[in-house]
């Protein structure tokens, strides 16, 4: 059981468990957005498509080894507080940012610049293991009844945050500087601004005040694999839309729409500034709305319109045409903000106190690193192999579908009972 000593407002709590993760978001959004380029630099290719897949393919390992960092920071946070989690992977997170920003590239020293990049993205992955799923744990346990899916949507909203701040600073500077100086270097500016965004996040959590702890369990790791990995099964498998969704349309789809399509940056940049825009403002409204009328209508909505919308949706992207491609960016930004409000405080609310960040860390980091963070790598080699552009959409359903199927007849509605251990 953990309880807090009341010495930060409610204001700072919520700035504290947003600022990580828009520190995280930001990076991988960056990453993201820039990945034609770092592809080009990091992993040259003859073939336009295999230096593409080299850099998502670097992406995407980071994703992989983040079940191991939620582990690690899961089981910190379960035996000494919820805030020592937090205070390390803010610090931690940082410094593969940064260095992205001062790589050499292949052609000043060859194979170790690809070599470096997946480091630097292995580590990334340990050190935002945690990093959510600590951040909504710890909302949800300083939220009043009734308003848990509210406090802990400002986690996410802070992910959002960090990929808007991410896409917006990429527009400005594919409006400002020519193709070369983007190449060249203006591609690494946004991973330098990052160290800025760390800083803030560690002042922050160093004012949010201590902890009382007592630990419900000697081995968090170990009750997360043998008593409870029902629960983590079906916790996971409740992420998995949401973290496949939010990949397709507001990081693969920058890329898609460049290479695909043919669309210029700046127009799919601009294009997903806007709708990451209108996911901000979505992510409050879902979240009030799930505190009213429950997690499962808001999960069960939402999986469904990503399970049957999907393959529409990619269609609009796939034309060409700015504004269609808008309403299928929105179609896919709903959906992704209906199962945000149900999952987000689902996610605390179904996981066992006793091992709730650990087993937590363990589900959502699985559903994101091996379904989620995989969609570019996944979603390209899909195209380069069959040549149809709207697969991506099929994966995106079946990932609904998964949800979809353990929102219905898995998951019990929690929105109004007590939160187990606490006070």
């Amino acid at each position: 059981m953990t309880t807090t000593k009341p010495t930060a407002n409610a204001t700072r709590v919520l700035l504290a468990g947003l600022i990580g993760n828009v520190m995280e978001w930001y990076d991988f959004a960056v990453y993201g957005y820039f990945a034609t380029v770092i592809g080009r630099e990091f992993f040259p290719s003859s073939d336009p498509a295999s230096s593409l897949i080299g850099a998502f393919g670097a992406f995407a390992a980071g994703f992989l080894v983040r079940p191991l960092g939620g582990v690690v920071f899961g089981r910190i946070g379960d035996l000494f507080g919820r805030r020592r989690a937090l205070s390390l992977s803010v610090m931690a997170m940082a410094i593969p940012t940064v260095l992205m920003g001062v790589l050499p590239t292949h052609q000043q020293i060859g194979v170790a610049a690809p070599i470096a990049v997946v480091v630097l993205r292995l580590i990334q992955g340990l050190s935002v293991g945690g990093e959510y799923t600590s951040s909504i744990i710890f909302l949800s346990e300083q939220a009043p009844q009734r308003q848990r899916g509210f406090y802990a949507i400002w986690g996410l909203w802070g992910s959002v945050l960090g990929m808007l701040l991410g896409s917006g600073f990429g527009d400005l500077l594919a409006h400002t500087l020519t193709p070369d100086q983007l190449g060249n270097w203006g591609w690494r500016l946004p991973f330098l601004l990052g160290a800025l965004v760390a800083f803030t996040g560690i002042v922050i959590r160093q004012g949010i005040g201590a902890e009382v702890v007592e630990p419900q369990v000697k081995a968090p790791v170990r009750e997360t694999f043998g008593r409870y990995r029902l629960q983590v099964l079906k916790v996971m498998a409740l992420n998995i839309a949401s973290s496949v969704g939010y990949y397709a349309a507001f990081v693969y789809a920058v890329s898609y729409l460049e290479d695909i399509d043919n669309l210029s940056d700046a127009t799919a940049l601009s294009l997903n500034t806007g709708v990451l825009g209108v996911l901000l403002l979505l992510y409050p409204i879902a979240a009030w709305l799930s505190d009213r009328i429950g997690r499962k209508p808001m999960l069960i909505s939402g999986s469904a319109l990503i399970c049957f919308g999907a393959l529409s949706f990619f269609d609009l992207m796939h034309s060409g045409v700015p504004q269609l491609v808008l309403r299928g960016e929105l179609g896919l930004t709903v959906g992704v903000a209906l199962l945000a409000g149900g999952k987000n405080p689902a996610n605390v609310e179904l996981m066992p106190a006793a091992v709730r960040c650990t087993g937590l860390a363990v589900a959502f980091n699985l559903a994101e690193g091996y379904f989620g963070g995989t969609t570019p790598l996944i979603s390209t080699w899909l195209i380069s192999r069959t040549g149809n552009p709207l697969l991506p959409g099929a994966w995106v359903a079946l990932a609904g579908l998964i949800t979809l199927i353990t929102a219905v007849f898995f998951t019990r509605e929690t929105a109004f009972r007590p939160l187990e251990g606490t006070r």
